[in-house]
């Protein structure tokens, strides 16, 4: 299987590495570009094998799956450039949720898929969002899902709830980190702990935390039971934490979503553009 990924930031990045690391294929099944081509020329030092591509066309006539990991407001001027190369049974993933895998199935002849990556596919672990267009092959549906599946566990979404998944899965651990280093300062400003002492109990406590959802010793819900005695410190923590995160992260959900409809509405007045002078 040959793959092409146009575009190498930090997505783009993730799945290439996570891809090799995870022996999902071999550098020399990988061909990329980049805009700025010293990034693909570093990675290809970093993995002995990936080709470096000169354009997108070289791109296309070389790969069975194509990444585009480039930002919304540039897939389809890109699209419209190499539509004429692509065939019927290659498969174009798109990496971003404003862009809906419908518009892209109107705009090019070939098979479409998303899938949206988080960071934790890294370290080959957390979830990947994936939605298929209705004309996609099964071949190339195994073929996609077998990529992800070795860097995470995909989990289809429909279009109606990618933004809000997205939320959870992609920006979560964002979230969560900023929350984190918070938990941290407060400790660090509160008590005579120093911060990297701070910070490595942080760190082993989210660890483990981790590896108990894994295993599924306790749920979220059981685990917080768990560790809350009636009357203890911790109870008195979580009355803080219920009293001043109130709706907090329905804000965070409001706030996300308006900037998804912000792009939604540009790229729709972009799709429409590119479609009525074609």
């Amino acid at each position: 299987m040959k793959i092409g990924v146009i575009g190498t930031g930090n997505m783009g990045t993730i799945l290439i590495s996570s891809f090799i690391d995870s022996c999902a294929v071999k550098p020399s099944q990988l061909i990329i570009i980049n805009r700025t081509s010293k990034k693909a020329h570093s990675l290809k030092k970093q993995y002995k094998g990936i080709q470096v591509a000169q354009n997108a066309e070289e791109i296309i006539r070389n790969s069975e799956i194509i990444f585009i990991c480039v930002k919304p407001h540039e897939y389809f001027p890109l699209l419209k450039s190499i539509r004429n190369e692509l065939k019927e049974d290659q498969l174009v993933v798109s990496i971003t949720s404003p862009i809906q895998v419908r518009e892209l199935e109107t705009f090019v002849s070939c098979d479409v898929a998303r899938a949206i990556p988080s960071i934790t596919n890294r370290a080959l672990s957390g979830a990947s969002l994936v939605t298929f267009s209705n004309r996609c092959s099964e071949v190339n549906k195994e073929k996609l899902m077998y990529l992800m599946s070795q860097i995470s566990t995909p989990i289809e979404t429909e279009e109606e709830v990618t933004r809000v998944s997205s939320d959870l899965a992609s920006c979560g651990p964002a979230f969560l980190s900023y929350l984190i280093k918070k938990f941290i300062d407060g400790a660090v400003s509160e008590t005579e702990i120093s911060r990297e002492q701070a910070t490595i109990l942080t760190t082993e406590m989210l660890i483990g935390m981790g590896k108990l959802l894994e295993k599924d010793y306790f749920s979220l819900e059981t685990l917080q039971k768990k560790v809350t005695v009636k009357g203890g410190v911790t109870g008195e923590g979580l009355k803080v934490l219920e009293n001043e995160t109130g709706d907090m992260f329905n804000h965070v959900i409001q706030s996300t979503h308006r900037k998804f409809d912000e792009d939604r509405k540009g790229i729709k007045t972009q799709f429409k553009e590119e479609t009525r002078q074609n």
